[in-house]
């Protein structure tokens, strides 16, 4: 039973990261209805950000604020300048533009960093465990759950509590209506899209000493937001966070039940929800 509880609380802790990746694919859909599929390369270079800050003598915590911040500021850059001349193109080009984004920014990785993986270790804060009776649980691990709920948090009241939030959400139903109220849209969008990319690069960041950092784990992290959000409902940010804490669960525990399917049952999962409900957990009906 010990094994199954410490299953589903690595499930909880991976599937908060999940919810990181993906809230900022969700919103950044919500409000631009535009499929990043360079969203995963954020994730790579918070990660490779964060090693290479560590490397250079930076303490983890200000590693930990000052990459996501450095792949927002890159991710506005790219939004401010090229992707908003896409947006009225066909739907192919924005997949063409942001998959050779997404693989230019890996190649980048690999002549800069090489090709093999590095580790990374967590703070002496954080390392080692913590025990309660017979439930022993690293504290890194528990410090990620812990941070990420406050982050979700943090988000949820942007989104509900700003006038930021209330602009993405109008906006989400009718940019045409903002923009009548004298609002600059494109700003807007802009800042939504560095906000996505930050938290992409923050789940990157915080997954690093878990998993370490290797060129390609931008791939399976662009694989694994597409199944949250598929699953939560795309422009839901409570479907992100229920689809990514589900698919952590489902990933974790059939580790321990069946190891080499592991990874197979979260798309198992995903397709069972898409037969059931076609528009997510969470998604709001077409």
């Amino acid at each position: 039973m010990n094994i199954y509880l410490l299953q589903i609380a690595n499930g909880v802790g991976i599937g908060m990261l999940y919810f990181l990746l993906a809230v900022g694919l969700s919103i950044v859909f919500g409000l631009l209805r535009f499929v990043n599929f360079s969203h995963g390369a954020f994730f790579l270079l918070g990660a490779y950000f964060c090693f290479q800050l560590g490397e250079m003598g930076v303490n983890f915590w200000w590693s930990l604020l000052i990459a996501p911040i450095v792949v927002g500021v890159f991710a506005f850059l790219v939004e401010r300048f090229v992707l908003r001349h896409i947006y009225a193109l066909p739907h192919h080009f924005h997949i063409l533009f942001t998959v050779g984004l997404a693989l230019v920014l890996q190649e980048a990785v690999i002549s800069y960093w090489g090709p093999l993986g590095n580790n990374i270790s967590p703070p002496d804060l954080l390392q080692g465990v913590v025990m309660a009776g017979g439930f022993v649980y690293p504290k890194y691990r528990l410090f990620v759950i812990a941070f990420t709920a406050v982050m979700a948090l943090l988000l949820w009241w942007i989104l509900e509590g700003t006038r930021l939030g209330s602009i993405v959400r109008a906006g989400s139903e009718s940019t045409e209506m903002v923009s009548l109220l004298g609002l600059n849209i494109d700003r807007i969008f802009s800042l939504v899209f560095a906000l996505g990319a930050f938290t992409a690069g923050l789940a990157g960041a915080l997954a690093a000493p878990i998993r370490g950092v290797e060129p390609f784990m931008g791939v399976e992290a662009l694989g694994i937001a597409f199944v949250v959000v598929v699953i939560g409902g795309l422009g839901s940010f409570s479907g992100a966070l229920v689809g990514g804490i589900l698919v952590g669960i489902v990933q974790s525990v059939m580790s321990t039940v069946w190891s080499e399917g592991a990874h197979l049952m979260i798309y198992v999962a995903m397709a069972a929800v898409m037969l059931l409900r076609p528009n997510g957990l969470l998604g709001r009906a077409s």
